[in-house]
């Protein structure tokens, strides 16, 4: 079952509040709760919880500019550790500049300095979730890069493709396997090709990509080799992504 996400700014005066879509891909705010004492605000984070059926917390950690943690910070673990005691999931997000983005975007909106003070709390909680989703996005895409553990894919000469965009290879024992091609594209003087299984592999789920350099083999012909270098497929495949997310807007 798929579950929202709350999302806290924890203030000393004030806890912003945020949560997620069902799919965890936006995050909305949701209050300001003014702080009346640290078990009146956990029983609200709690009821809150309970409304959007979650059990999961993402809390902003303040952290001084040099990475160290401050006063702040503590009081956010000590509250962290209570939600923890009822029974939440929380994790701690590096929140460092969030307020002062909030306050920007306030401030260009030309909303006065009195109004700021209501909602800049639980804007600051959208800003640190909405983060953590895209960053959890990101690695989760990330997940679904592959590397092929034959060296090389020869690419299977003279044969009539039924879609346009599958590609057939050979591995290493002259098996026949079929991709769907996403995309071809350079990056830093090297070619690579993007593929997804058009059907079932006994080592490649069917929502797994698969990124292969193309190299030439010593007759000159060119060949689909894997990248053994995990940094050079984290780059490729990110600028993959980059480049569909173009193509989608």
């Amino acid at each position: 079952m798929i579950s929202r996400i709350l999302g806290l700014d924890v203030g000393e005066k004030r806890i912003g509040v945020a949560v997620s879509d069902p799919l965890g891909l936006t995050a909305q705010g949701v209050e300001t709760i003014f702080t009346k004492g640290i078990e009146r605000d956990v029983a609200r984070v709690v009821e809150l919880c309970s409304a959007y059926e979650t059990n999961r917390v993402v809390a902003g950690l303040p952290r001084l500019l040099n990475g160290q943690e401050g006063h702040q910070a503590s009081q956010v673990r000590r509250f962290c550790g209570e939600l923890e005691l009822r029974g939440l999931k929380v994790e701690l997000f590096d929140e460092r500049l969030t307020s002062v983005s909030a306050e920007k975007l306030l401030v260009e909106s030309g909303m006065r300095r009195e109004d700021r003070k209501s909602v800049i709390d639980k804007l600051a909680a959208t800003y640190i979730l909405q983060a953590y989703l895209d960053r959890a996005n990101l690695e989760a895409k990330r997940k679904t890069t592959f590397s092929i553990d034959s060296e090389v894919f020869r690419i299977m000469e003279d044969l009539n493709m039924e879609q346009d965009d599958v590609v057939v290879l050979l591995d290493e024992n002259d098996n026949e396997c079929r991709f769907v091609h996403l995309m071809t594209l350079d990056y830093e003087g090297n070619s690579y090709v993007v593929l997804a299984p058009a059907e079932e592999m006994e080592d490649i789920a069917q929502d797994e990509a698969v990124v292969l350099r193309i190299d030439t083999d010593a007759d000159g012909n060119d060949v689909y080799a894997s990248i053994e270098d995990e940094d050079e497929l984290e780059k490729v495949f990110e600028r993959y992504l980059e480049i569909a997310g173009e193509d989608e807007e």
